[in-house]
């Protein structure tokens, strides 16, 4: 990403100083096609996010050490440098250190680059502030004042920086001040901010594969079948092979439900179409992006190609619901890094509360819009059906933290689940997310099956629980 969007530019300003006519618009046409300065900073954000998630030591991630995987492709001083950067102005400081560190460090390990040390010290020192570990704070600035007597921002940080401590001891009654100390510099250690995602714990640690809610007892009661949907002539010859994800809520996984012929038409379908995802603003009602979604999708019709039709029907003929009402079928890729955290398929209040009904099923949603649905009169999602259409390297799982499930990625299958119990009340245990791509690239289209149409198909049951 970096190549692209920053030493190509300076490739093309070496060969405009003898320029050859051909070559430089060759150049120009493929530049169009690079990354910018805003994928760049993006893809740095997503390897914070790994880094988060799959408890990543920076050291290790800069040498290309991932789970199961060691790739020859390391990290400089120069891209570490970046990548605090990147975290220190969107005033993530937690990130700037351990990136600004890790600068340093491979920096005082001998490595050539034309980074200098005063700079990582700044950002470094003014990090560590914003942690909250003042002492440190000093003795980098200090330091940084011993490199650059003259820097303006360094000796005023420190006047500040040295006041601030002085109140702090006057305060505790205590008078020690620390030395000047001309050890080397130590790395220090801090906790990683609370976010505005209650769960993340849990979340996290579903995508690393810890935590799983599912015991030897209640899995022993999980089965494999051959499904023909009570005799489908469809499914009579060929029934599809239906495996128990889950019990309750009831999650089931059918394989080879699409073909390498079908996943690769459908991709094809969707490449040209693919645009970064959206979520409706909840404060002005504007599609924006957002970091808690990561990805790019499109929507397919079946006027598109015949195989988006015979995917309509498989997902009718395998869930018994009807797709007439559903909505298209939604094509989504996540890149390393890519991911959506924990939300709902299903609309919630004041949509549970509109004479249009709610959703009744969800086969990936990638909504989170409380009116999304009102103006389709076909109710709330009822269920989602979700194709898996690649395997994963690493990462990528589809985990539910309310209960401690995870479901990993396997091409050519697909999981099913109702968003909504029979009565048409939202089944909040059914919040899901999408774990960020370790390594690879994920895709999936899913179908968002709605409560219109499915009156005698999927009828109220007795309670308002009922799920059978």
């Amino acid at each position: 990403m970096k190549r692209l969007n920053t030493e190509w530019s300076e490739l093309e300003t070496l060969v405009l100083q003898n320029p050859s006519e051909g070559f430089i618009s060759n150049m120009s046409i493929h530049r169009q096609f690079f990354p910018d300065e805003e994928d760049e900073k993006g893809a740095a954000k997503a390897l914070m996010r790994l880094q988060d998630t799959y408890q990543l030591d920076s050291e290790a991630f800069s040498k290309g050490k991932l789970p199961g995987i060691h790739s020859n492709v390391m990290l400089t001083v120069e891209d570490c440098f970046d990548m605090g950067k990147t975290a220190y102005n969107d005033a993530d400081y937690y990130h700037s250190v351990l990136w600004m560190q890790q600068s340093l460090k491979q920096l005082d390990a001998g490595e050539e680059t034309e980074v200098a040390k005063g700079d990582i010290l700044d950002y470094l020192s003014y990090s560590v502030y914003q942690m909250g570990d003042l002492p440190r704070a000093i003795e980098l600035t200090r330091r940084l004042v011993a490199i650059d007597p003259s820097h303006q921002r360094a000796g005023g940080n420190l006047r500040y920086f040295e006041g601030l401590l002085t109140k702090q001891l006057s305060e505790l009654n205590q008078e020690d001040y620390p030395p000047p100390s001309e050890e080397p510099i130590q790395l220090g250690t801090y906790t990683r901010p609370k976010d505005h995602l209650p769960e993340r714990d849990i979340y996290e640690a579903l995508c690393r594969g810890e935590g799983l809610g599912m015991n030897d007892v209640r899995r022993s009661h999980l089965y494999c079948r051959y499904q023909d949907r009570n005799r489908n002539p469809r499914l009579l010859l060929k029934p599809i092979k239906e495996e128990d994800e889950w019990d309750s809520p009831r999650i089931v996984r059918y394989l080879d439900v699409l073909s390498h012929e079908e996943t690769e038409r459908i991709k094809q379908l969707a490449k040209p179409r693919l645009a970064r995802a959206t979520v409706r603003d909840p404060k002005t009602g504007i599609l924006t992006t957002a970091n808690y979604r990561v990805s790019k999708s499109a929507w397919l019709e079946e006027e598109d190609d015949p195989v988006i039709a015979r995917v309509n029907q498989r997902i009718e003929d395998l869930t018994g619901l009807e797709v007439d009402t559903a909505e298209l079928l939604q094509v989504a890729n996540y890149g390393v890094g890519g991911q959506y955290e924990p939300h709902y398929d299903f609309s919630r209040p004041p949509f549970d509360k509109n004479p249009d009904g709610n959703r009744l099923a969800t086969f990936l949603n990638y909504k989170d819009e409380p009116d999304a649905f009102k103006r389709l009169g076909t109710g709330n999602r009822v269920a989602t059906f979700l194709n898996y259409m690649s395997d994963v390297e690493a990462g990528g799982a589809t985990v539910f933290p309310d209960f401690g499930a995870a479901i990993w990625p396997r091409k050519g299958t697909a999981v099913f689940w109702y968003n909504l119990f029979k009565s048409g009340e939202g089944d909040y245990r059914t919040r899901h997310a999408a774990c960020p791509v370790l390594v690879g690239s994920k895709w999936v289209s899913n179908k968002w099956i709605h409560e219109r149409g499915q009156e005698f198909r999927r009828p109220c049951g007795l309670t308002e629980v009922d799920r059978s």
